[in-house]
Formats: structure tokens, C-alpha cells, sequence
């Protein structure tokens, strides 16, 4: 991935940076209509964490949204879906599928969605910040978050060959 480098003269140059532990910035949103709770994890550690209640009017929630993805620079976005405990379509299921389009629209980044149902009852205060740090942690333990990861190489054999799946080592 190249990404630009900007020195203290602000000039721009492009610079190679490898990422082969995923290091990825992920941010979690648990939105509702008073308050987007926001979470912030890695591709490292796999572990969310609480980072921002965002209560305020439409304009300013972007505009907070907007600064905390600059500061934070994601690789991707997370948002929590409710559904009801049998699956079907929650009250704030169709508001919440377009925040996520809203998002992807704004910061054109991939955005994942990730089924919310019992999230806000486990947390202890009904915080949002920590109901998004837990969608966000159920993001990270499911496969989605492994399948949406780049392919690797495959890893060389004792013998410095490399081999595929399908390979079958001869005796």
C-alpha cells in the first residue's frame, strides 16, 4: 500500500509502507438517534476499545465523525445493526444501514456491518461507546474480520520450497 509521507515542509513523497501484521486501525460505530457511540481497535491486538460519545445535531456528529477518522486514519469502518432476537428487521435497522451507506458515501472506506442484537444489554450503563467497543470486539472474534483480510503468502516448507494447499509432499 503506498500511502503519502508529509514532512514539516508539508511537501508530499510516496512511501512504501508493509503492513504483514495487519496493523489496521478499525473504528466501531453503535449509532442511535440521541448518541453514535465510537470505538477504536487494530488488526494487531484484535481488541476494541471505548473511544467517543458523539450526542449532538446532524452537522456536528459529521463533523466529529470526520475528525476522529483524520486523526485515527481507519482502514475500515464497523457498524452495528439491530436486530430483533429471531433476526427480523429492527425499528433502527433501516436508519442504521444508511449511516453505514453514509459513511462508506463520505470517507469512501469499506464499511462492515455487523449484527448488534444483545451488544447495548451487555454493557453494564447502556454507555454507547462500549456497546460500539463490544460490536466492534464481536467484529474482530468473528471470521468477518479474518475474511477481510488481504491474502498472505503462502509459508515456505523447511525444504525453501513453497507449496499450495493442494500440494501433496511425497514420502
Amino acid at each position: 500500500m503506498l500511502e503519502p509521507a508529509v514532512s514539516a515542509s508539508r511537501t508530499a513523497t510516496p512511501v512504501c509502507v508493509l503492513n504483514p501484521l495487519n496493523e489496521e486501525i478499525v473504528l466501531g460505530f453503535d449509532f442511535g438517534t440521541r448518541r453514535i457511540g465510537v470505538a477504536v481497535g487494530n488488526g494487531v491486538t484484535r481488541q476494541a476499545r471505548p473511544l467517543a460519545l458523539i450526542a449532538d445535531t446532524a452537522e456536528v456528529r459529521w463533523r466529529r465523525i470526520g475528525e476522529l477518522i483524520g486523526s485515527w486514519q481507519p482502514a475500515r469502518l464497523v457498524v452495528g445493526i439491530p436486530r430483533h432476537p429471531d433476526g427480523t428487521s429492527h425499528e433502527l435497522t433501516a436508519r442504521c444501514e444508511r449511516f453505514a451507506r453514509q459513511l462508506e458515501g463520505r470517507y469512501r472506506l469499506p464499511v462492515a456491518r455487523i449484527d448488534e442484537r444483545y451488544s447495548s444489554t451487555a454493557v453494564t450503563g447502556r454507555r454507547d461507546d462500549e456497546a460500539a467497543a463490544v460490536i466492534l470486539q464481536q467484529w474482530f472474534d468473528e471470521d468477518s474480520y479474518l475474511a477481510s483480510l488481504p491474502p498472505r503468502p503462502q509459508a515456505e516448507r523447511g525444504n525453501g520450497r513453497s507449496t499450495s494447499p493442494g500440494d501433496v509432499e511425497k514420502e
